[in-house]
């Protein structure tokens, strides 16, 4: 075993005490930037919920538009119903009704569940889980609209087979 002289003990441990405090600081620097890394993450997530909140929002106006539309267009037929024999359409016309009730009642529990849901993501503490559940409701909102969509479109065939059939009747 070799002993060091003093001079090159003194520059050894020179060395050793520079090393211990740059190892620190890269460390610290390491936390910073994974700190930094997790503020950002958890930043995009907030961001992508409120967008996923503005998005269910503009389709929900769309959906209640539309849902009002076909309203006005099955008031609209009821009223010229007046000079009908009351029996033969009636049937159809409250059939129609409640297909339109149900479904805007249906609607307005998707989007109380959708809002839901989106506090509970909102609330997720795990990154990656948050953003699986923001991709799920997405999915879900997706699905829901083509449903929705598909419901509208058969009201409305409903109520454009109802109004030839006014239109056809002498």
């Amino acid at each position: 075993m070799k002993v060091l002289n003093f001079p090159s003990a003194i520059l050894l441990f020179s060395c050793v005490s520079l090393l211990v405090p740059l190892r620190s600081i890269a460390c610290a620097a390491a936390d910073q930037t994974e700190e930094i890394r997790r503020e950002q993450t958890e930043s995009r997530q907030k961001e992508q919920v409120k967008e996923l909140r503005r998005e269910d929002q503009l389709e929900n106006l769309k959906r209640e538009q539309q849902l009002n539309q076909t309203q006005q267009q099955l008031d609209q037929l009821k009223q010229n119903r007046t000079n009908e024999p009351q029996l033969q359409k009636q049937p159809q016309l409250n059939q129609t009704q409640q297909e339109l009730d149900r479904l805007k009642n249906d609607q307005q529990i998707e989007r109380i569940q959708k809002e839901l849901q989106l506090d509970r993501i909102q609330h997720e503490q795990n990154p990656s889980r948050q953003q699986e559940q923001i991709r799920d409701l997405q999915r879900q909102q997706q699905m829901d609209l083509l449903r929705d969509q598909q419901r509208k479109n058969q009201i409305q065939q409903d109520l454009d087979r109802l109004r030839n059939q006014q239109l056809n009747q002498p």
